[in-house]
């Protein structure tokens, strides 16, 4: 992005506008499909909780770009930008603002109190849903305010007309008064130069072949929140909507994308959920700032992922870590007397609500073995010497072997119940997914996968759920709409299965949709409309790791 460029810019109804470490954004999506006419100060700790409504004069005009949101009505504007990522600089020039509670009730169990503080003159709202404050400093013109001290409802805030100036922050219990000596543009100039250079570092090949990369990068960007809570590290959210949660396989989909620029970045994403990693070696369903969970799991990519990732800054740790990941599932989801291990629920599978569970749910899958095979070998490959090489190598052997003796009919890899021991076979696409195995899969059954997969392919991408299924739903999560994750890892099997025109085609027309529909957490395979939360952050990822690759690949042509 040149000096000049404005930047991408988008509508706050599809992405909030955020900054990179915060853990609030600025949106009018206020709960999980719940869109509110006024946009809110959004907080992400301890949940998704709207804080404040910003409410300009009536008739403004809101525009987003990643460093300045603003409101314009006629001459008048009010423009809102991040000084760092708890506190926001927000100016009125000639257009009013109320900035009033979002929650009207304060209870004794909550809701918000205001007051206004004796030491500075501040105006501060203290919640009970965040735990958290959020202090508004006048900087210039005049504050009316609303509501200070009251108890139960009312309305709580203040009224700003005229010209004037506020910073509004996020903190805990208590912070020095609030001073500055930077100018509103400055903060602007240094909030655009942070995304720039996060853009230049993960997306450095950008231009006119990629128009959604800026967009892509920021998406990424801005649902980053800096470590508190259970979030030991930096982390890419999954989103600043509703789905702000780092779950247990989507954090690789950001890694890879952040691996050739931020490496260091790219590593706390990998590394995030083995920071939670339980006795047994499993890592947690998912981790957000006030809950790790772990009712569930999620599938074993991480050996694939690394083979995308740069080279660990710790191997000795990484590898152990993974063979503690690995050992799980070789121990405690494999039944006496079996090679093959099991899924407790689809959604250990990641695909929640797959056809490929409707039968059973406990069941030995095809994409569950083909997975551990890739992580075995990747343990081999970091294994401390060739002792404990060629037994990992052994092992991937095995359970390669047992999958295609078992799971494998002659025509289509099949679920078989662990408990039932019957194998039913389905319409969904992830019984396709032993295509990650490439090479390692006999000729014949890659070329099967690969006709079944093309037999997915709608005009925008690969469906979940064969579109003439009678499972099919257009809206139907994992039985139907396109996803970045089995995009991007049918795209890469095949590419080593020896079907790179199949892959370039997939390619081609995911990173089509995302241009055109922009980077929601799945898609309507029939129409491309994006569904659910509509600033995905693996979605994102997902565009940007497909074009990087399809750009080196025109590079070296």
């Amino acid at each position: 992005m040149s000096s000049s460029a404005p930047g991408p810019v988008f509508s706050l109804r599809e992405i909030p506008f955020s900054h990179h470490g915060s853990w609030f954004c600025f949106s009018p999506v206020v709960a999980e499909g719940t869109y509110a006419d006024e946009v809110h100060l959004v907080s992400h700790q301890t949940g998704m909780h709207p804080i404040m409504k910003v409410v300009p004069e009536s008739g403004a005009a809101v525009t987003a770009t990643p460093h300045r949101l603003s409101w314009t009505r006629d001459e008048g504007r009010i423009d809102l930008a991040y000084e760092s990522a708890d506190t926001v600089r927000v100016r009125g020039l000639g257009l009013g603002l109320r900035l009033l509670a979002a929650d009207p009730v304060l209870t004794p169990f909550s809701g918000p109190y205001f007051y206004r503080d004796p030491v500075d003159g501040s105006y501060v709202f203290t919640v009970y849903q965040t735990g958290r404050r959020y202090r508004i400093t006048v900087l210039g013109g005049q504050a009316e305010p609303l509501g200070t001290q009251a108890l139960g409802a009312a309305e709580r805030g203040v009224v700003l007309s005229g010209d004037w100036e506020i910073a509004v922050e996020e903190y805990e219990t208590a912070r020095a008064p609030y001073t500055t000596t930077t100018s509103f543009e400055q903060v602007v100039t240094a909030a655009r130069a942070e995304f720039d250079a996060f853009a230049a570092a993960v997306a450095p090949w950008r231009g006119e072949a990629t128009p959604a990369a800026e967009l892509a990068a920021y998406v990424l960007w801005s649902a980053t929140v800096r470590p508190a809570g259970f979030v030991t590290r930096p982390a890419v959210l999954m989103s600043k909507h509703w789905m702000d949660k780092v779950w247990s396989w989507d954090h690789c989909f950001n890694a890879i994308a952040l691996g050739a620029g931020l490496p260091g970045l790219a590593w706390d994403q990998y590394r995030l959920p083995f920071d939670h990693q339980d006795g047994a070696g499993a890592l947690p369903d998912s981790v957000t700032h006030s809950e790790v969970l772990h009712n569930f799991v999620k599938p074993p990519i991480h050996g694939w992922a690394l083979r995308h990732l740069p080279p660990p800054p710790d191997p000795a740790d990484t590898y152990r870590l993974l063979e503690r990941w690995t050992g799980f599932w070789l121990t405690a989801r494999r039944a006496p007397g079996h090679e093959l291990p099991h899924y407790q629920h689809g959604n250990d599978s990641g695909w929640d609500n797959a056809t490929t569970f409707d039968a059973e749910r406990v069941v030995e899958t095809a994409d569950l073995a083909a997975f551990l095979v890739l992580q075995l070998r990747e343990l081999a490959r970091l294994a401390p010497g060739p002792d404990a090489a060629a037994r990992w190598n052994a092992q991937a052997d095995r359970m390669r072997d047992a999958l295609l003796a078992e799971l494998w009919d002659g025509e289509r890899f099949v679920a078989r119940g662990a408990l039932s021991g019957r194998t039913r076979s389905s319409s969904s696409l992830l019984e396709l997914m032993p295509i990650v195995l490439g090479e390692e899969l006999p000729q014949p059954v890659r070329a099967v996968l690969a006709a079944g997969i093309e037999r997915h392919l709608t005009a925008f991408g690969l469906a979940t759920e064969l579109p003439d299924s009678p499972h099919y739903q257009d809206d139907g999560y994992w039985r139907g709409p396109i996803w970045a994750p089995s995009t991007v890892l049918i795209e890469d099997g095949l590419r080593r299965a020896g079907y790179p025109e199949l892959a370039d085609e997939i390619s081609a027309r995911f990173r089509a949709l995302c241009e055109k529909s922009g980077f929601a957490e799945n898609f309507d395979a029939r129409t491309g409309q994006g569904l659910r939360d509509r600033a995905y952050t693996w979605t994102a990822a997902a565009y940007l790791i497909l074009s990087a690759a399809h750009e080196r690949r025109g590079r070296s042509t």
